[in-house]
């Protein structure tokens, strides 16, 4: 997992409120300017969530949590049902004047790129749209935090991967 792409968001808002919006069921419905359905599948006391997120397009990703840091953050597994899988991290920075989300996404490596391209692949393609993916999917989480208004499909701008 040596390749990752990272985003950070400052948030005018408490650290309680926003972990509180993240990690309620189907928050993504208010928040991901390209989620059609966002859905909990097992959603109880334990770390172990589940959930699945269809993007705009169709395209229907599960979301398994397994690390779960209580006002802190969490890490899951994204990906197809029966497919590879991205590591996604999600945390809550936080000093005494400054709250900011960061999530930070280590994709899966296609076995259709061969590894001796990836890297170039990697820096001239995939890095630039998970940046924008995650932009945009940050700017809905402060959007909807600090306005109380659920963001609209791509409302920061389409997205060639799930629109």
């Amino acid at each position: 997992m040596k390749y990752s792409v990272s985003s950070i968001i400052k948030i005018n808002n408490s650290s309680s409120e926003l972990w509180n919006l993240i990690t309620c069921p189907g928050y993504l419905n208010l928040v991901h300017p390209f989620c059609k359905v966002n859905k909990a599948i097992d959603w109880g006391d334990n770390e172990k969530k589940k959930d699945y997120l269809i993007y705009l397009n169709g395209m229907k990703y599960y979301r398994e949590f397994f690390k779960w840091e209580e006002e802190k953050g969490y890490e899951l597994w994204i990906g197809k049902k029966n497919g590879k899988k991205s590591l996604v991290k999600w945390y809550i920075l936080k000093n005494s004047n400054e709250l900011k989300l960061k999530i930070t996404v280590y994709p899966y490596k296609s076995s259709k790129i061969l590894n001796s391209i990836y890297p170039i692949i990697f820096y001239i393609y995939i890095k630039p749209m998970l940046k924008s993916y995650l932009g945009s999917v940050l700017k809905g989480i402060k959007w909807y935090i600090e306005q109380k208004v659920p963001v609209s499909k791509n409302q920061f701008g389409r997205h060639s991967w799930f629109t």
